[in-house]
């Protein structure tokens, strides 16, 4: 068992564009973050047609990626939408988990891409972030998120 919090939330409006910190966001449930380029469909890979309602990344892993690789990375770099302390993301694939009021599904691991890398600029960054660029998830149910919200497992059933 874990019990961590979030530490940050961003968003984008469309691919390619900054992202915006937040203190607080809207989930959508089968939709994903309100203001969020993969909610409102105009994400680099939304014509994928896979699961993207949110990602999340682990601080910790930001954290030993820069210390690791000697890379200086912000946390708002990594194009992840909600920044974790404390949660082993990695252990949440195919699991439910609670971020304050919401039900979060782990679809799948978020690795580093190549759109990634050429957005941030840094040699390195995809290998620095192998295996540790967080978790992509589905939004189960409509609610808020706020920084400072508790990450646990949702109990089996």
């Amino acid at each position: 068992m874990f019990s961590g919090r979030i530490v940050g939330i961003y968003t984008a409006p469309a691919a390619g564009t900054p992202m915006v910190g937040h203190d607080e966001v809207r989930a959508i449930a089968g939709v994903g973050l309100d203001g969020d380029r993969y909610a409102a469909g105009t994400g680099k890979y939304s014509d994928r047609g896979d699961r993207r309602d949110v990602t999340l990344i682990e601080r910790e892993a930001i954290a030993g990626a820069g210390i690791e690789y000697e890379l200086e990375l912000a946390e708002h770099e990594t194009r992840r939408n909600l920044i974790t302390e404390g949660v082993p993301l990695n252990h949440l694939v195919g699991n439910t988990f609670r971020v304050g009021d919401v039900v979060l599904r782990g679809i799948r691991l978020a690795e580093p891409c190549s759109y990634l890398a050429g957005l941030v600029e840094r040699p390195g960054i995809s290998r620095a972030l192998l295996h540790r660029g967080g978790l992509r998830a589905e939004v189960v149910n409509d609610g808020v998120i706020n920084v400072g919200d508790t990450v646990e497992p949702t109990p089996r059933v």
